[in-house]
């Protein structure tokens, strides 16, 4: 069973209280919805963590507890509430988090599985190429952490959650004013090593009850391979980097797209070459043949002693006072030596169809309104796709948006898009991805974090407020997946809680 929320103690929760007083009991119903069911675990800090029911869902939570509340939870909660904005895949989705003042109680996704902690226990030290796609999806999830702004700070053997379906989750972010994304990069360095000698190399993160890694005079952790046979040396290598301090730590997203070409290795590793960090946090090229890089040096000799010659040609053929004027292509009439420009393609409307739209609502979302996508795109603005009310006009806790997904069938130059809404003051932007995750509920949850925001906040879109026209695309850039994204509701027209309604989107382009 897994041992959600347990994690390194930072200095904040080492001194924090142990729940005695008014713990809960099996049975118990808190806030009127979540239902305890089995006390699974006391994590480091003292919080119990319950496997729950959320009775009006009718699917399985966990619930952290912690006593008291009030202030000295407000850390606790806070980074639930940031959690709760990040939606991906390698992320466990934060579902709420109350203060009842006596204790509080942040609610989130139940994982059947175990963690990396206990799963290294039962089974020893792992193969580098499972070690190798638990750091992969870790680095994923840090990506979208960090792509907001914010910092996770709880990254460990405790907190890397291995689901029975072989899903991998990052859960119970606890971040405050000491962590780093640094911290956060070098702690996926961390469970590389644990997950490959069992041994835990981190000492500043507070007591563990982890094994302490093998450690040469200097207090530096003895590499894996010192520790175990079949560890390949570039990951040997990668390791010990993203543990080392004066090594510069990359960047989340360098150091899940250097995992993930490892991960693809599939245990041959012959061909991948060593990674070195350089200062500047970015991967140095692999290593390369001898033989290689010297015929590429006399190749690249080669050539300059071309460019020399053709360049002193040039230079002596321009100063004959006979050489005949020459115009670039389009930069002017050679004819006149007038300067010309061709006239700029007039935006045409692209014609969409239903089967070209649909509705992407992130979980918790029951998709119940999918069939409405169409009506965005009927040509008729009496139709329309009607969000569900809300409390909150930027959804509270529940998700960071939804939006209609447009795909035109094959990569397009486009100009613009235009929305349509039923009332001002609805936060909409356009996002582009590579592709669509999937018409499901599981797509929808992975399309906040792959699908990336374009244009600048300031200058995103004109027209007035029930009608606006996004002009946020490169000219040199070719969409086939575009997303009207919504952020912010406005209130409904009965002033009852938030909602709009999406009337009609056309898209323009080349």
């Amino acid at each position: 069973m897994t041992q959600v929320g347990e994690g390194h103690e930072t200095a904040a929760d080492a001194d924090g209280p142990v729940m005695t007083f008014g713990a809960p009991t099996v049975g118990e119903i808190l806030a009127e919805r979540y239902q305890l069911e089995e006390h699974v675990n006391d994590d480091s800090a003292g919080r119990q963590v319950w496997r729950g029911i959320d009775v009006i869902l009718r699917r399985p939570v966990a619930v952290v507890l912690r006593y008291p509340g009030g202030d000295s939870a407000t850390e606790m909660l806070q980074a639930a509430v940031d959690a709760s904005r990040v939606i991906h895949p390698n992320l466990v989705g934060v579902y709420d988090a109350i203060d009842e003042g006596t204790r509080s109680y942040v609610v989130r996704e139940w994982v059947d599985g175990e963690s990396l902690r206990e799963l290294v226990a039962e089974e020893g030290p792992l193969d580098p190429a499972r070690a190798t796609a638990i750091a992969h999806a870790i680095a994923d999830a840090l990506t979208a952490v960090h792509a907001t702004g914010m910092v996770h700070g709880n990254v460990h053997p405790g907190t890397t959650l291995i689901g029975d379906d072989g899903r991998v989750v990052l859960a119970d972010a606890r971040a405050d004013s000491a962590d780093s994304v640094e911290a956060d990069i070098r702690a996926v360095g961390g469970l590389i090593y644990f997950a490959l000698t069992a041994h835990w190399p981190h000492t500043d993160v507070g007591r563990s009850t982890l094994p302490d890694a093998n450690r040469d005079g200097a207090g530096n952790p003895a590499p894996p391979r010192q520790i175990r046979a079949g560890v390949p040396a570039y990951l040997d290598d990668l390791t010990i980097d993203l543990l080392d301090k004066r090594v510069a730590a990359p960047e989340a997203d360098a150091l899940a797209a250097e995992l993930a070409r490892l991960d693809a290795a599939d245990d041959d590793y012959d061909d991948v070459g060593p990674l070195r960090f350089t200062q500047g946090g970015t991967p140095s090229e692999p290593a390369r043949n001898n033989s290689k890089i010297i015929i590429g040096v006399a190749a690249l000799v080669v050539i300059a002693i071309i460019g020399l010659v053709f360049g002193i040609r040039a230079i002596t053929t321009s100063s004959d006072p006979t050489t005949t004027k020459t115009t670039e292509a389009n930069a002017g009439d050679p004819a006149t030596g007038e300067d010309t420009q061709a006239p700029a393609p007039t935006p045409q409307p692209i014609k969409l169809t239903a089967d070209m739209v649909r509705i992407v609502d992130p979980p918790p979302g029951d998709r119940s309104d999918a069939d409405e996508a169409k009506n965005v795109v009927d040509g008729n603005p009496d139709t329309a796709w009607e969000t569900h009310r809300f409390n909150t006009a930027k959804f509270g806790n529940l998700k960071p948006g939804m939006g209609v997904m447009i795909n035109l069938g094959s990569p397009r130059n486009l100009a613009d898009v235009r929305v349509e809404t039923s009332s001002p003051g609805v936060g909409m932007e356009i996002r582009s991805g590579a592709s669509d995750p999937g018409d499901s509920s599981s797509g929808d949850g992975k399309v906040p974090t792959t699908f990336k925001k374009l244009g600048e906040a300031d200058a995103e879109s004109k027209g007035d407020g029930t009608n606006r026209i996004f002009n946020v695309f490169d000219a040199n850039t070719k969409y086939q997946y575009v997303l009207v994204w919504i952020t912010e509701l406005p209130r409904a027209d009965d002033g009852d809680r938030y909602q709009v309604s999406v009337n009609e989107i056309s898209v323009y382009g080349y």
